[in-house]
């Protein structure tokens, strides 16, 4: 009878499992479907209209609107191929990367390029305010076009340069592509979280927390009455209309940023210490859905970018509207404009007066 009762407990157990998989399964495709697709659909809508209203007159010779178009180029990448290819694998079933070891190798390659490109052009948009709002001229001199262009570049090398590590330690063991065990697992493991989370987190608000005192100090200045509001500005470090605005975006996508990725590095923190259990397939499948789900935040914050800038600045919602006048709706642009001279692209100044 106790026999009986023990096997009949492990049976039940056992159905217990196999139905809380197939739940677990269901919900992770499900969301991958569904989630992932309308976030790469709004990312990728999002990215073009960033890039084409950052290379708007309004924003020329920006070096943080340079960050910002090279952030959601990038991003195009991010969607298009770190994120598509998650929802493949996810979402309809597609492992190959769990069966041909050269696909394993780069897709976690770009994977992981894709993801800290844009990210750290973000971080180095936010260290350029930083030295755009000092009172230092000489540190103000490092907020330039010439050196954004060698960041931007320098930032895509790097990267490049440093996950080549993929390309040598992923492998593909018992049916999952992944990063070799033992001691690089972990090394790997506590690389990716601090990489991924700690780093540029702190970096953020190390650079926004200095960026709020700047900008308090510059309040606190008395400043000459303003003729052109962006030649003041850069000779006397008093911010301008712009700038002000620029900061704004940025603050409001560091807010976004530590709510929406800081589940993701905790997750691969806890991940480090477990790399080398062994687990249970309700476990697996439990940690399968867990790790995909803190990405589909990280892919969501990326889609955001475009919705926070609109939301955060007047310059910027004023540029997108103007352009979806004049390119889609064919109207002229002296229609949007209460001043004379509407034909020309002076009209859309930061500097001028609202419609």
């Amino acid at each position: 009878m106790n026999i009986t009762i023990t096997n009949t407990t492990i049976a039940s157990t056992s159905d217990y499992d196999t139905r809380m998989i197939a739940l677990v399964n269901l919900l992770n495709q499900t969301i991958s479907q569904v989630a992932l697709g309308l976030i790469c659909i709004m990312g990728n809508i999002g990215s073009i209209f960033n890039c084409i209203v950052f290379s708007q007159p309004a924003f020329q010779k920006s070096p943080c609107a340079m960050y910002f178009i090279a952030a959601s180029f990038s991003q195009l990448f991010t969607f298009d191929f770190a994120l598509f290819t998650r929802m493949l694998h996810y979402g309809y079933n597609m492992k190959a990367l769990n069966y041909e070891l050269w696909y394993c190798k780069i897709r976690f390659y770009l994977f992981y390029i894709f993801v800290a490109v844009p990210r750290y052009n973000l971080i180095m948009a936010i260290v350029d305010r930083f030295f755009t709002s000092s009172r230092d001229a000489l540190r103000r001199q490092w907020s330039s076009p010439k050196i954004a262009l060698r960041v931007i570049i320098a930032n895509s090398i790097l990267w490049c340069i440093i996950y080549i590590q993929v390309l040598i330690f992923y492998e593909i063991n018992n049916s999952n592509c992944s990063y070799r065990g033992g001691s690089y697992g972990i090394f790997f493991s506590i690389y990716i979280s601090i990489d991924s989370g700690i780093l540029p987190i702190s970096l953020m608000l190390i650079f926004g927390l200095l960026t709020v005192k700047h900008v308090h100090q510059s309040k606190q200045r008395i400043v000459p009455a303003p003729g052109n509001n962006d030649a003041p500005a850069n000779q006397t470090g008093r911010m301008s209309k712009k700038d002000a605005q620029l900061h704004k975006m940025l603050a409001n996508q560091i807010l976004l940023f530590l709510i929406l990725n800081i589940p993701n590095p905790c997750y691969l923190v806890y991940q480090s210490f477990i790399v080398n259990s062994t687990l249970s397939p309700l476990r697996r499948a439990s940690e399968s859905f867990a790790s995909n789900m803190t990405y589909v935040l990280v892919y969501f914050g990326f889609s955001l970018t475009f919705a926070n800038f609109f939301i955060s600045s007047e310059i910027f919602r004023r540029e997108f509207i103007q352009l979806i006048r004049t390119k889609v709706l064919r109207q002229n642009p002296r229609r949007t404009t209460s001043t004379g001279g509407a034909t020309t692209v002076k009209v859309l100044r930061p500097t001028d007066g609202e419609e």
